[in-house]
């Protein structure tokens, strides 16, 4: 099996030369290349997207405290509002972190360590932003309604959230990963597994 960095197969060195272990999808050389800069700039794209409501959430969490009602909270809605702060300026870091990692490899031939990284910290940004979003309809219902209200809001909206952007890509992820060894039995010959 070859070895791979985040599922990107590595470069060894064999006798001087450079060698590109065989991948899934038998890539070698430029065609590694080809594959990481269209991952990079899809993860960019991608980064886009979440950083904007990473940005509005945080705009707004920054202006609650210049408002009338924010004296009224209370001593627990404050520390849930400063963790929900908090958690929306890390996911913020999270998701301006690739750009920052870019800036100061740029030109360095990193490229695959940067779509690694990239994607780690893209997936981090949003478990973040998941749980940013339940915490901020969490204090919302709270302030509004009452704590009950709040818990079960917030419960939703973080289940909906993992649901959505984690549980659905990974069930498709699995299937297709069952697929792909179903016909690579099919395909290999004297294979005794049905398909």
């Amino acid at each position: 099996m070859a070895r791979t960095l985040f599922g990107y197969p590595q470069r060894v060195k064999d006798g001087g030369s450079e060698v590109h272990p065989d991948s899934d999808d038998d890539l070698r050389g430029a065609e590694i290349d080809k594959v990481l800069d269209r991952n990079w700039n899809e993860l960019l794209q991608e980064l886009r997207v979440a950083e904007t409501g990473t940005q509005i959430l945080t705009g707004f969490l920054l202006t609650l405290p210049f408002t009338n009602r924010f004296a009224t909270l209370s001593h627990g809605q404050e520390r849930l509002y400063l963790a929900v702060l908090i958690g929306s300026v890390v996911a913020t870091g999270l998701n301006v972190a690739p750009v920052a990692y870019h800036r100061i490899l740029f030109r360095r031939r990193k490229r695959r360590w940067l779509v690694s990284a990239a994607n780690l910290a893209a997936r981090a940004a949003l478990v973040m932003l998941a749980l940013d979003s339940a915490g901020v309809v969490l204090l919302v219902f709270d302030v509004v309604v009452d704590r009950t209200a709040a818990l079960v809001a917030g419960g939703a909206v973080l289940a909906f959230l993992l649901f959505l952007w984690g549980v659905v890509p990974l069930v498709e992820r699995a299937s297709h990963e069952e697929g792909g060894h179903a016909a690579e039995a099919r395909r290999s010959p004297g294979s005794t597994s049905a398909p």
